[in-house]
């Protein structure tokens, strides 16, 4: 196997397009990726437009040439990419090289993990076999190589997102997306986000293991987004090779920078969502599981969505949403038992227990006119007219970056502009795996 480990970190200057050519240009040659006749780009969709996954491809595309035979992006349950967001994320990549992987009927199993590994893994709250999943073309393509590109960012299902996850999920199959999903949210969100290692973490790491026989070899490439002093973004880490220990640098980093604690719980947050990105509250929801942790009892979070026009992001999940609701975990797992709609669509009920507060704080939606208040408030949220919170809300009537704000009356509240940039959360629930 190729030892390959390429590990850049750049807290302070941050890494630049010129520095990232020739981090690319590296992870090329000595990935032998020049000896490879049939590349696979596995790159993310227009959720991690922030992560430069994009530019990195194009590099990719732009040296290696008719050696790249398709780029798959990995939206595993979301919806496939737009014309127009292929154009904004991967400008130079030509459109015939695009597949488009449909979570439902694309896939190929190459394994399973057993029931009894399962139920150990995840301490007993589930039992059930795994089945490892791929979208065909990695099993049947004729592919002999594979670059896995994304961000490393905390994350509710796996703690931290990417490497193996990228395959699973992203171009994983509804089975496997719903059995890993539904462990993660049996597990608790509050034990796993940020955290390395984490039930569904081992569960892929197993299931990558099982299938590697079966799978061409995959070089990743991930990256870590942080911010600049002046609240912009910026690339602080490039990490590329064939094994584990890319991604473990990866989220050393990525917890240094992405995660912010707070000495006390926060009374107040409001969050904004991009409309070019977040459409759906089955994405929106990031709002809820990257504050959750900062958020004090009794306090409220404002969701800010002008774009948000649906709740799942294909129709037999926005039905399921529909249908149930938003609620604590216990509500949702005694529903999974006795309800098929849950049960045959689990990674549903896992994003119902996700996007619930448990009860703790209240969560208020602000959406744009493609959904009403009578929607909002039949899925358990609160509803808020969407210029009005603009009006009270938005830091100086624009948005800033993260941090504290007042109103013009004084009433104090936490401002995040981009919750798939971070976690946040009392140093005492992070207690162990970041230190205040």
């Amino acid at each position: 196997m190729n030892m390959m480990d390429i590990a850049e970190k750049r807290r302070e200057s941050g890494i630049g397009r010129l520095e990232l050519e020739q981090l690319v240009d590296r992870t090329i040659k000595e990935s032998g990726a020049l000896h490879a006749s049939k590349i696979l780009i596995i790159p993310p969709d227009i959720t991690r437009f922030h992560s430069r996954a994009g530019l990195i491809t194009d590099l990719l595309v732009e040296q290696l040439g008719s050696r790249v035979a398709a780029v798959l992006p990995a939206i595993g349950t979301h919806a496939p990419m737009t014309e127009n967001e292929i154009a904004q994320m991967y400008p130079l990549c030509p459109r015939t090289l695009f597949r488009v992987h449909d979570w439902r009927k694309d896939v190929v199993e190459l394994g399973t993990i057993p029931e009894e590994r399962v139920a150990e893994i995840s301490g007993g709250k589930v039992r059930y076999y795994y089945p490892i999943q791929t979208n065909k073309i990695l099993a049947f393509g004729d592919i002999d190589l594979v670059f896995s590109i994304g961000q490393v960012v905390p994350h509710e299902v796996a703690g931290m997102a990417n490497h193996a996850k990228n395959i699973f999920v992203g171009t994983g199959g509804k089975e496997a997306i719903d059995k890993s999903h539904y462990l993660g949210a049996t597990c608790g969100m509050e034990s796993i986000m940020g955290r390395i290692d984490t039930p569904v973490r081992n569960l892929f790491d197993d299931a990558l293991d099982l299938s590697k026989t079966r799978l061409p070899a995959i070089v990743w490439i991930l990256t870590v987004i942080g911010t600049a002093g002046d609240g912009s973004l910026m690339q602080q880490g490039y990490f590329a090779g064939y094994d584990r220990k890319c991604f473990e640098e990866a989220c050393a980093l990525s917890a240094e920078i992405n995660i912010a604690l707070f000495d006390k719980p926060l009374r107040k947050a409001v969050v904004w969502l991009d409309p070019s990105e977040y459409r759906s509250t089955w994405l929106g929801n990031k709002s809820i599981y990257r504050l959750r942790m900062a958020m004090a009892d009794d306090s409220e979070l404002i969701i800010l969505a002008p774009g948000l026009r649906s709740f799942g992001e294909d129709a037999q999940i926005d039905a399921v949403i529909r249908s149930f609701g938003y609620r604590p975990s216990a509500e949702i797992q005694g529903l999974v038992a006795r309800e098929p709609a849950l049960s045959q669509n689990l990674s549903a009920a896992a994003h119902l227990i996700h996007g619930s507060s448990e009860g703790r704080f209240t969560i208020s939606y602000a959406p744009g006119p493609a959904m009403t208040r009578e929607e909002i408030e039949s899925v358990g949220y609160r509803y808020m007219d969407l210029e009005k919170a603009k009006s009270r809300y938005l830091p100086e009537g624009r948005l800033a970056g993260a941090g504290l704000y007042s109103t013009v009356d004084g009433e104090e509240y936490f401002f995040v502009p981009n919750p798939a940039l971070g976690l946040w959360s009392t140093a005492e629930r992070m207690a162990g795996v970041k230190k205040p």
